[in-house]
């Protein structure tokens, strides 16, 4: 039985992708904090979940790994479960368990394997190949004029990180581009024609894993792609399907916050030009407020949680097998932690934001994401007076990622 509809002046559906298409609803967000911070939301497909709306609550239950549950088995992180549909949403089955959908101590071993990888000893000055892609990707920019910068910057910088970081040809960003679109637009028109071009793009994307896969077992090297082929997990080498499953992940998670924060930051910057003034006057300021960047962008919408047992959240009684729903999106908002939360303040102190996920799941790139983020918007400092928005951007059509398929800008010239 269903808890009884609290009274809302609306009844939000904020598993309804068309809410997200124009804008993040964040005044219908500030309205369930107020007054419904633990909101059942109905769903027709499906047994309908809890979402919470406070940073105190996100909080909680990202801390909590053995009572809230992100396992594949009971759904995964996703409000679709990934045990009935797959890690896309597609019927998927080639697709193997990445260490998102994991819980401890099997996702330990995971982190153990995986963040030596990005360790900076292993990486070495990736700052400055960051620095240099950066130039050259900006030396191809137009300024003064119209452009779209998503697939001029944002879309190639976190991509040819990538590239670099898997070991493959920089020219592979295109495709991986394409792909990652494919994997989270589950609700996207744009990113999902019809199931047979699904399958297309999913068979284009196994023929490059076991490649990928086949070539790191035989010869390891020092990138992410060998460490995952060749990682030993409960005792056993991981097998080709978690293989892939983990490779989405690594391709999903560095790519799309990167870019959508780099865009979302230029948006706001065009539209608060003073606070782009103070960046330029103090370029020193990037080294804290990247994390603005990333909480008042909040690229990821949402991670999901099911109820281990019988437990309560903010006055709501959570039952065993309750899917629970962390809105990132509106923690990020919490005006009980963030004052004048809705203002993007590049001058913030401490931001401790739930941007990259927080607790045992906290996103392992995330000083590598906020590392392109300082570099790009320092290089952009030296050549840009203001951001002229030429038009609103093109948003994904999705509940989970806080996209921008486009952004046209003119960068004018300092």
């Amino acid at each position: 039985m269903n808890p009884a509809p609290v009274q809302l002046m609306t009844q939000p559906d904020l598993k309804n992708p068309d809410l997200y298409v124009e804008a993040m609803p964040h005044a219908v967000f500030a309205e369930l904090r107020a007054s419904s911070p633990v909101y059942w939301n109905p769903e027709s497909d499906g047994s309908g979940f809890w979402a919470l709306t406070r940073h105190a609550d996100i909080v909680s239950v990202s801390r909590q790994p053995q009572l809230f549950s992100s396992a594949y088995e009971n759904g995964g992180h996703r409000i679709f479960n990934e045990n009935e549909v797959g890690l896309t949403g597609a019927g998927d089955s080639s697709v193997g368990v990445p260490f998102i959908s994991v819980d401890p101590p099997t996702h330990t071993q995971y982190r153990k394997v995986i963040m030596p990888a990005l360790s900076p000893m292993r990486l070495g000055d990736i700052e400055a190949r960051i620095e240099a892609r950066t130039r050259t990707l900006l030396s191809e920019v137009a300024f003064d004029e119209p452009v779209d910068l998503v697939p001029l910057l944002s879309a190639p910088l976190p991509l040819l990180t990538l590239a670099e970081l898997l070991g493959v040809p920089a020219e592979m960003w295109r495709d991986l581009y394409h792909w990652t679109n494919a994997f989270v637009g589950e609700d996207d028109p744009e990113f999902r024609k019809s199931p047979e071009a699904m399958a297309e793009i999913l068979g284009a994307f196994f023929a490059f894993a076991q490649e990928l896969y086949a070539s790191r077992r035989a010869q390891p090297g020092p990138d992410i792609a060998s460490v995952l082929a060749n990682a030993q997990v409960d005792g056993e080498p991981i097998a080709f399907r978690d293989f892939v499953g983990n490779l989405i992940l690594v391709l999903v998670g560095g790519n799309e916050t990167t870019r959508n924060s780099l865009s979302h930051t230029v948006a706001a910057f065009a539209n608060d030009p003073d606070q782009w003034n103070l960046i330029r006057e103090n370029p020193g300021l990037l080294a804290t407020a990247t994390a603005e960047m990333v909480r008042h962008a909040t690229p990821v919408i949402h991670m999901r949680r099911t109820a281990m047992s019988d437990t309560e959240l903010g006055g709501q009684q959570i039952r065993k097998g309750d899917k629970v729903v962390m809105f990132y999106a509106s923690g990020n908002r919490d005006e009980a932690v963030f004052d004048d939360a809705g203002r993007f303040d590049v001058t913030r102190r401490a931001v401790q934001h739930v941007g990259f996920g927080t607790g045992q799941h906290v996103c392992v790139g995330s000083r590598l994401a906020e590392m392109q983020l300082r570099v790009a918007f320092r290089l952009l400092a030296e050549r840009v007076r203001h951001f002229e928005l030429i038009a609103p951007p093109r948003r994904f059509r999705s509940n989970f990622i806080n996209g921008l398929k486009n952004l046209e800008v003119r960068l004018v010239s300092a």
